[in-house]
């Protein structure tokens, strides 16, 4: 998945880099490239970069919950001392 995400990315870049490039000369062209990398990137590599990342995770380490407090409340009493 890290390789296929490493690819998609560097492919999306160049396709905006490339939309960027003919834009000068047809400008239609140019725009629809550059629209349908924004919506690649917007739409298929950032769900699939934030699965990616977030898949063995539990949620619950980051939620507000009363045993999170307080731990978070025991480690500054650790730390001023």
């Amino acid at each position: 998945m890290k390789y296929f995400l490493t690819v998609l990315f560097i492919s999306i870049l160049i396709a905006l880099g490339i939309g960027f490039y003919i834009k000068p000369e047809d400008e239609a062209t140019g725009n629809l490239i550059i629209g349908l990398t924004l919506m690649a990137g917007f739409f298929v590599l950032m769900p699939l970069f934030i699965y990616h990342r977030w898949k063995n995770r539990s949620v619950k380490d980051y939620m507000l919950t009363k045993e999170n407090l307080e731990k978070m409340q025991d480690y500054q009493k650790d730390k001023k001392i």
